[in-house]
């Protein structure tokens, strides 16, 4: 339960002290490179799940979004976490994020659906396979290292 709300709380501050570019129909929300954590992290399926309902109280699509976007979430970790390996783990929350949370930030929006996708594709690509490649390979080598 620690480890989830450790996960949470630093999904929750990254999402939010970088509100302009978390939301939105151009987002790039750098918390998301925390998406691939499952594979290696069971806690943080509800981790990253909580951290993303309580990261978009704050991002002004309401209830959609927040409920909505923490399903999307919820099962894109669950996927994750039976992935065999590390590049198969990105696609899960690359895929799901772009396709499904763009159908509600196109209708509140009012924008078309298919630039907000490939907006939304291309903010996940970098945050999950490329800062969160980064991030895993670096959260195992510290869970390896004798303390």
């Amino acid at each position: 339960m620690a480890k989830a709300s450790l996960i949470a709380a630093v999904y929750v501050v990254l999402t939010v002290l970088l509100g302009e570019f978390s939301y939105g129909p151009i987002q790039f929300r750098v918390s998301e490179a925390l998406a691939i954590l499952p594979l290696v992290e069971p806690s943080a399926i509800l981790g990253i799940t909580v951290g993303c309902a309580i990261s978009n109280i704050f991002g002004g699509f309401g209830p959609i979004d927040i409920i909505g976007g923490s399903l999307v979430t919820l099962i894109a970790a669950i996927i994750t976490s039976k992935m065999p390996n590390k590049i198969l783990a990105v696609l899960p929350p690359i895929i799901l994020n772009g396709l499904i949370v763009s159908i509600w930030v196109s209708k509140m929006s009012g924008l078309p659906y298919i630039p907000i996708v490939i907006n939304i594709l291309i903010g996940e690509i970098i945050a999950v396979a490329i800062l969160g490649l980064i991030f895993l390979s670096a959260y195992e080598k510290y869970k390896k290292k004798p303390q």
